[in-house]
């Protein structure tokens, strides 16, 4: 994996054998963005089927579904993960030996990962259509190749219009707590020559104002039935004044990211992170000692703020009318 946490100043990979150490490192955001902890998942859970000792099938796969359950506490949000146990579950019902148990994980794990790359692309395609030559798009967060199997589901959608040749720049909120659009959106577009700009969270507003961004377009962490959508914390106050000044508001997200089981983004469960992200910034103390500090990771977009979700099975045109029922069938 690669170390998210120490980009963009060093790129440094980390190797793991154990199971446990993949969870933790989902855990503490050495890989993040909901595609990526799905992937990892899989992969994790196929690692630890290889170290499993239990020649008893049943056995086995008790030692799979609590290898499972450490996955699932890792990051609640993120309806990818869920997703991706359920799948990898599935693919051992009924195997009546280890060694096909094993392998089946194994091939189930890889799948997910490249079926992820090909969905991107896919997005990608759906939704370049969006964006105009000489649009600022402004995003938050991360997601782009490094919160997925590669490519990216909102930054995959500016690679798809960059590629068709128009000339797209993005404006890129540094996304605090954690800064991932400072350290790694800003990284990436950067890596492939496409015109970026970083601006603090509290700017969007004053460049929607002055008329410079022209779209706005995000990942997804969960998007529940009726279309209200959970992403990085701050999202929600970005749509709500990209409504103010008539902006389209974008979310590209894979079908595996819908969650037809959760009625509304109400319903949606937030994680709350160590409240050390936002008293250090990059390891020095910025707040006082003592003081209260809440740190929810992730808020939720009402569906009536979002233009369009972006799907690699089509497009979901004003959400709050349709929801997300109609995709899901396809």
């Amino acid at each position: 994996m690669l170390d998210q946490r120490l980009l963009p100043t060093e790129e440094v990979y980390r190797t793991f054998t154990v199971y446990t150490d993949v969870a933790n490192a989902i855990a503490d955001m050495i890989i993040r963005g909901a595609p990526a902890i799905g992937i990892a998942t899989a992969m994790g859970i196929a690692l630890a089927a290889k170290s499993i000792s239990i020649r008893d099938a049943e056995a086995f796969k008790k030692e799979i579904n609590e290898v499972c359950k450490a996955f699932s506490r890792t990051r609640p949000t993120a309806v990818n993960l869920s997703w991706t146990i359920s799948r990898m579950k599935k693919q051992i019902q009924g195997l009546k030996e280890v060694d096909a148990i094993r392998a089946a994980l194994e091939k189930e794990a890889l799948a997910i990962c490249d079926e992820d790359v090909a969905t991107n692309r896919t997005i990608g395609e759906n939704g370049k259509r969006f964006f105009k030559d000489g649009d600022v798009v402004m995003t938050h967060c991360n997601a782009g190749a490094l919160a997925t199997g590669g490519y990216g589901t909102a930054l995959g959608v500016i690679r798809a219009a960059v590629a068709e040749g128009k000339k797209i720049e993005v404006y890129a909120c540094e996304t605090r707590p954690y800064l991932q659009g400072a350290r790694l959106t800003a990284w990436e577009l950067l890596q492939d020559n496409i015109p970026v700009t970083l601006i603090t969270d509290n700017m969007a507003g004053y460049f929607m104002q002055k008329k410079i961004i022209k779209r706005v377009i995000v990942g997804a962490d969960r998007i529940a039935a009726n279309g209200d959508t959970a992403n990085k914390i701050g999202t929600y106050s970005h749509s709500v004044l990209a409504r103010q000044h008539g902006i389209p508001f974008y979310v590209a997200a894979p079908v595996s990211t819908l969650d037809p089981e959760t009625a509304t983004g109400a319903d949606i469960p937030i994680e709350e992170r160590s409240i050390e992200e936002v008293a250090y910034l990059q390891g020095v103390q910025i707040a006082p000692e003592g003081i209260f500090i809440k740190n929810p990771a992730f808020d939720v977009t009402p569906a009536g703020n979002i233009t369009a979700i972006i799907t690699e099975r089509g497009v979901i045109e004003n959400p709050q009318e349709k929801g997300i029922k109609g995709v899901l069938q396809k």
